[in-house]
């Protein structure tokens, strides 16, 4: 059982073997301003890490963007509804759905987050529920989105041309049990996992280990094991976190001047 002992002995490994264990930070479901939202930025402050806000287009309020304090805004789908098919899980972007249909769609939401949020808005796509139907992701990269993030460690770092990938791995939201926290054993478990399969080749060392929050519904327990968690890792000199362009810069095979 994973403890907070063992992720410090896997970061004393990292340490060790003198290479650094980057992580990343994705927020989720961002829509409008609330009491929820402001805790997460005073939060980030406090912790002086980057955070990537993942936002849904539709019906978005621009206040958002009022006190960002350098956090990065990518887009979270279009509606957040799901087109999945009996059958399917949860997807706004399944394979079983119409390209052209979905790419009408990405048009207009990347168009909406470029118009109210211009410099603020770094143009990476993700998917609802992180779900997408392969086929799609070579018209992602068309419309000129530089990656994609889902859940999971990523099979490529560029999984089509112009198209990178960078994921998270880390969940702390019990989503089986009504949305409750996972146990704190579970969580480190996660943690531990992806780290040490990275420092033994066994998925790609590059990609930081990312961790997920869903601001909008969390609980006092969440707010605590999420801080709670980023202040110890944080704390120990093996690792740093990385914005999300820091984290395409080390994917040697994807090149940004590639973009206008």
């Amino acid at each position: 059982m994973a403890s907070w002992d063992a992720l410090k002995d896997e970061l004393d490994l990292w340490q060790e073997a003198g290479i650094t264990a980057t992580f990343w930070w994705r927020d989720d479901d961002l829509n409008e301003p609330t009491n929820a939202f402001d805790r997460l930025l005073e939060m980030r402050h406090r912790l002086d890490i980057p955070l990537t806000l993942a936002v849904i287009p539709d019906n978005v309020d621009p206040h958002i963007a009022d006190d960002l304090d350098g956090c990065h805004l990518v887009q979270h789908g279009v509606t957040h509804t799901s087109h999945a098919k009996e059958g399917e899980k949860k997807s706004e972007f399944p394979a079983s759905r119409s390209i052209t249909e979905m790419v009408a769609e990405l048009t207009l939401g990347k168009a909406r987050m470029e118009t109210l949020f211009e410099g603020d808005f770094y143009p990476f796509l993700v998917p609802p529920w992180n779900r997408v139907g392969e086929a799609l992701l070579p018209d992602i990269a068309k419309l000129g989105f530089h990656g994609i993030s889902r859940y999971k460690p990523r099979a490529s770092a560029v999984p089509v041309q112009g198209l990178a990938e960078v994921n998270t791995h880390i969940d702390p939201v019990d989503w089986k049990n009504g949305r409750s926290t996972l146990a704190e054993a579970d969580i480190l478990k996660m943690a531990c996992d992806h780290l040490c399969d990275r420092r033994l080749g066994r998925v790609d060392t590059r990609e930081p280990t990312g961790f997920l929050s869903h601001h909008i519904m969390y609980d006092e327990p969440l707010w605590e094991i999420t801080y709670k968690f980023f202040s110890f890792v944080n704390s120990h000199k093996a690792v740093r976190f990385l914005t999300l362009p820091g984290a395409l810069s080390v994917i040697e095979e994807f090149d940004l001047k590639d973009f206008p």
